[in-house]
C-alpha cells in the first residue's frame, strides 16, 4: 500500500513539473529557402508572354540543374510558393508552399503548376505582391536559411503603395528581393519604361545577393528562369552574365 502510494506521489510530481515546464512544441522544417515566386499577370502581359513564362517556370522544376541545387543544399530541401499577382489587392496562391528536396518532389511541383490556368487581370502593383509575399513567408510553415521573394514581370509599379517602401520594409526583415524583367517589346503607352532592367535595379531588388536576369528574347525565357532558380536556390553571391 505504500508502495503505491509513493507511487501516485511520484506521478503526481511528474505531472505537475510537466504543466509548470512544458516540452518544448515540435521544430518547424529547416530548409535551405523559402521561395516566393512572384509572377505577373496583368494587361501589359499578353498571352503568349504569360504562357512562356508559365511553361519557362514548368520546364525549370523538371530541369537537371534545378534538381542538382537542391541536392547541393545544406540541408537539400526547399519550400517554394507560386504566386500570381496584378493590382495591389490581386494576388492568387496557384502553388502553395511545397517542399522540394528531390526531382520527385520537383517534378510533382512543375505538374500542378502545368495543370492551372492562367489568370488575367488589370494594373501592376509591385509593391502589392512584394507586400504579400512578405504575409506568405510568415506563414510558410518551415524555418529557412534563407527567405527570397522574386518578381517577375514587363512594367514598372504602377499602382498601390511607393515600391521603394514595399521593398525596404522587406530587406529590413531579412528577406532578398530578386528580380526578372521581361523586355520583350518596345516601350509603346503611358507608364512604359524603356530599361526595365535599371528600373529593377534601382527600386525592385534588394537585400543580401539581390540580382536580376533580364530577358530581351522569347528564346531566352527558359534558360533566364532555370538561371535565375538555380541562382537563388544555390545562393550564388557573385553576378552571373545576363541573359541578352
Amino acid at each position: 500500500m505504500l508502495g503505491r502510494r509513493l507511487s501516485g506521489a511520484v506521478l503526481l510530481l511528474m505531472l505537475g513539473l510537466t504543466l509548470l515546464h512544458p516540452p518544448p512544441a515540435r521544430a518547424e522544417l529547416e530548409v535551405d529557402l523559402a521561395l516566393v515566386l512572384a509572377v505577373d499577370v496583368s494587361r501589359s502581359m499578353d498571352t503568349d508572354e504569360q504562357q512562356l513564362q508559365r511553361d519557362g517556370f514548368v520546364e525549370a522544376f523538371r530541369s537537371q540543374a534545378v534538381h542538382q541545387a537542391v541536392r547541393k543544399g545544406v540541408l537539400g530541401r526547399v519550400a517554394v510558393a507560386y504566386v500570381e499577382w496584378s493590382g495591389p489587392t490581386e494576388q492568387k496562391v496557384i502553388v502553395p508552399w511545397t517542399v522540394i528536396d528531390g526531382p520527385a518532389g520537383a517534378a510533382a511541383f512543375a505538374e500542378r503548376l502545368a495543370s492551372t490556368d492562367i489568370g488575367r487581370v488589370f494594373s501592376t502593383s509591385i509593391s502589392g505582391a512584394i507586400d504579400f509575399g512578405v504575409k506568405l513567408l510568415a506563414r510558410s510553415g518551415v524555418e529557412p536559411l534563407r527567405r527570397v521573394i522574386d518578381i517577375s514581370g514587363d512594367g514598372p509599379n504602377n499602382s498601390g503603395r511607393m515600391i521603394t517602401l514595399a521593398r525596404n520594409e522587406a530587406v529590413a526583415q531579412g528577406i532578398t528581393i530578386n528580380g526578372l524583367p521581361f523586355m520583350l517589346k518596345r516601350p509603346s503607352g503611358i507608364g512604359d519604361i524603356e530599361n526595365l532592367d535599371l528600373y529593377y535595379q534601382d527600386c525592385v531588388i534588394g537585400g543580401p545577393g539581390a540580382f536580376i536576369v533580364p530577358v530581351r528574347e522569347s528564346r531566352h525565357f527558359a534558360e533566364a528562369i532555370r538561371t535565375k532558380l538555380v541562382r537563388e536556390i544555390a545562393g550564388v553571391p557573385e553576378p552571373e552574365p545576363l541573359v541578352r
